[in-house]
């Protein structure tokens, strides 16, 4: 137990001493947390603009729906601002026609438009009959209508920030303690593998915990209105499984490399492109199926999907078994890779 205090108490400390590392832990995560944040706070309350050529009582559907903004930049000057992209579609109303203008080059804005102007002039030709839909038809979001795009951003953001902590952390100390003599000398005193292992583990947890406190305490300003769901805690299990993957990940970094600088070139090439392809920075959903098919092979990706559903949907218990059941068998599997190709020194 001794043992385990001292070792725990000299990695922290060499922890909180790199600069660098609290800033690629800390601050550089925090800032992408930060400036998308902003950029999308007000993303759900933007408005279609729509050109209008004539008045009539389509126009007046379009402006009541609350997600139009009409503008009537004139027959030519539209066509040409739809060319040019400038306008996703112009209305042209001439009597009882009405003519929706658009750009098929930008196909989900012009799907978009198509769908908003068809279905309220549908709607206009109902009321003027005078009968009763033959279909009644109602939509209703099914998450809070108060959820912000915070809500989303926040918890792949916080598990990528987690990867860098426990990937960087464990490759950078294991690869520094071996040229440094350190694991040699370890292995030499009364120390076990697993008394250096669980000090590293419960450094980089504690860390982790500081970077969640802070990622969700920053999100919960009222500039961005973070509102954590009913079932938030279920994430701490995917939180804890998510950190031992990583670490697993960084172990096997640092058996690999000999130097830090390719320690930190190979988790770079780890982290990043993970990032891209499980959802961190935009919904993998609308990535092409062959990309979301290979994210699922990452474990950012499953850590992604089992912090939103806790954090954002307030799912269940029985939501954990997924995230959590591969996020454990990853970290097994490369645990066990990365005990075959360890070494206490540099051959």
């Amino acid at each position: 137990m001794t043992a385990f205090k001292s070792l725990s108490r000299a990695m922290a400390k060499g922890y909180y001493r790199d600069k660098a590392t609290l800033f690629f832990a800390f601050v550089f995560p925090l800032m992408f947390l930060v400036i998308f944040g902003l950029l999308f706070r007000d993303g759900g309350d933007e408005k279609i603009k729509l050109g209008v050529v004539g008045d009539g009582p389509v126009v007046v559907a379009l402006e009541n729906t609350g997600a139009v903004e009409i503008v009537r930049p004139g027959l030519d000057e539209g066509l040409k601002q739809v060319r040019e992209g400038d306008l996703p579609g112009l209305v042209e109303v001439d009597g009882d026609s009405v003519e929706l203008h658009y750009a098929a080059s930008d196909q989900a804005r012009a799907g978009l438009v198509q769908g908003l102007v068809s279905g309220v002039t549908q709607h206009v030709n109902v009321q003027a009959t005078g009968q009763p839909p033959a279909f009644a038809y109602s939509a209703a979001q099914v998450e809070d209508s108060s959820l912000k795009p915070i809500q989303y951003l926040t918890p792949g953001i916080l598990s990528w920030g987690i990867a860098i902590t426990a990937v960087f952390g464990a490759s950078l100390s294991l690869v520094s303690w071996r040229r440094k003599q350190v694991l040699r000398r370890l292995r030499l005193a009364p120390v076990t593998v697993g008394t250096v292992l669980s000090a590293r583990i419960v450094v980089t947890i504690a860390v982790a915990a500081l970077q969640a406190l802070l990622f969700v305490a920053v999100a919960l300003l009222p500039v961005f209105g973070l509102r954590l769901s009913g079932t938030w805690w279920l994430a701490i299990p995917v939180f804890l499984s998510g950190i031992l993957a990583f670490f697993a990940i960084g172990m096997l970094v640092g058996a690999f490399c000999k130097t830090e600088e390719a320690a930190s070139g190979a988790a770079n090439i780890v982290v990043l492109p993970m990032a891209f392809l499980s959802g961190t920075f935009f919904p993998v959903d609308v990535a092409p199926g062959w990309v979301q098919a290979v994210s699922l092979a990452f474990p950012l990706r499953h850590m992604n999907d089992g912090m939103l559903a806790f954090l954002v949907r307030g799912q269940g218990a029985e939501a954990l078994l997924l995230p959590c059941g591969v996020l454990l068998a990853f970290t097994v599997v490369v645990s066990a890779i990365a005990a075959k190709v360890f070494t206490w020194e540099d051959s």
